[in-house]
């Protein structure tokens, strides 16, 4: 997988004490148990540590980590232009 869902499961796990073994790149955060004001502390989180702007609607509770990092590999790609 790629970095940015590493760097993901990290902050994941670091940081809101999510058990690795459950994230997977199929999971959702519904999966993880995550409810909307988890998955937005969640997004502040990843704006400060990829230094990147995110709406509060970009990502959803039944999108999976796997989406969400290709979204930030984009993001962040788009950014560094």
């Amino acid at each position: 997988m790629s970095a940015m869902y590493e760097k993901l499961v990290d902050i994941l796990g670091d940081h809101f004490a999510v058990d690795r073994a459950k994230i997977t790149p199929e999971a959702t955060f519904e999966d993880l148990k995550m409810d909307s004001l988890f998955l937005v502390e969640f997004l502040l989180v990843v704006q400060s540590e990829f230094d990147v702007k995110l709406d509060d609607d970009v990502a959803a509770l039944t999108d999976t980590i796997g989406q969400v990092a290709d979204l930030l590999e984009d993001r962040t790609k788009a950014t560094a232009r």
